[in-house]
Order: structure tokens, then sequence, then C-alpha cells
């Protein structure tokens, strides 16, 4: 079976920092692309950072300079690091594999609040 099970999450105060982790099992890790999602109340769900299987990243602009996404093969592990966090990241973040020719996987969701 396959299972993307993310961790990190909680509450923080603005300008704190967390690191989410994803574990994925059931997958070949390594040929995936990783993403974080987030989605707050109210709002779509969007990107907020990938990592593909050559390590290329992409962000979102409101992330960007703040936020780092890596990922660990051999753990089968992808990580998010958010520093300096504000209140508009308050939201349910969701780890994403991605590969061509494979379906996609989503976990199930960690919550972070950004609040003082």
């Amino acid at each position: 079976q396959v299972q993307l099970v993310e961790s990190g999450g909680g509450l923080v105060q603005p300008g704190g920092s967390l690191r989410l982790s994803c574990a994925a099992s059931g997958i070949i890790f390594s040929i995936y692309t990783m993403g974080w999602y987030r989605q707050a109340p109210g709002k779509q769900r969007e990107l907020v950072a990938h990592i593909t299987s050559g390590g290329n990243t992409v962000y979102a602009g409101s992330v960007k300079g703040r936020f780092t996404i890596s990922r660990d093969n051999a753990k089968n592990t992808v990580y998010l690091q958010m520093n300096s966090l504000k209140p508009e990241d308050t939201a349910v973040y969701y780890c994403k594999a991605a590969a061509r020719g494979r379906d996609n996987y989503w976990g199930q969701g960690t919550q972070v609040t950004v609040s003082s």
C-alpha cells in the first residue's frame, strides 16, 4: 500500500519556524517529484514547493526565501523547512508524490497554525 504520512505541524508564533516531514512508503521514492501544498479555510489548495527527482525546486512566490524543500532518498522522506512564519501561512499542509506514467498520491495533511 502507498502511504504518505506528514508530521511536524503545530502551533507556532509569528516569526517562528517549523519543519514538516513526509515519509513515503510503497513507491520508488527516488523517481517521484515530491511537493508540498497547503489549503486554508475557504481557499483553494495551492502549491507551496516541489522538488523533482533531479533536485530542481519550485516555490510559490509567497514563501520564496522563507521556506526550503529538501529530500532524503535514503529515508524516503521529503521535508519543508518553514522559517519566518506569518499568520497567512496558517493552513493544512499536504504532501504529494507524482511521477510520469504513475498514479499521484496525497498525504492526509498536517495542520500548521501561526498565531500569537
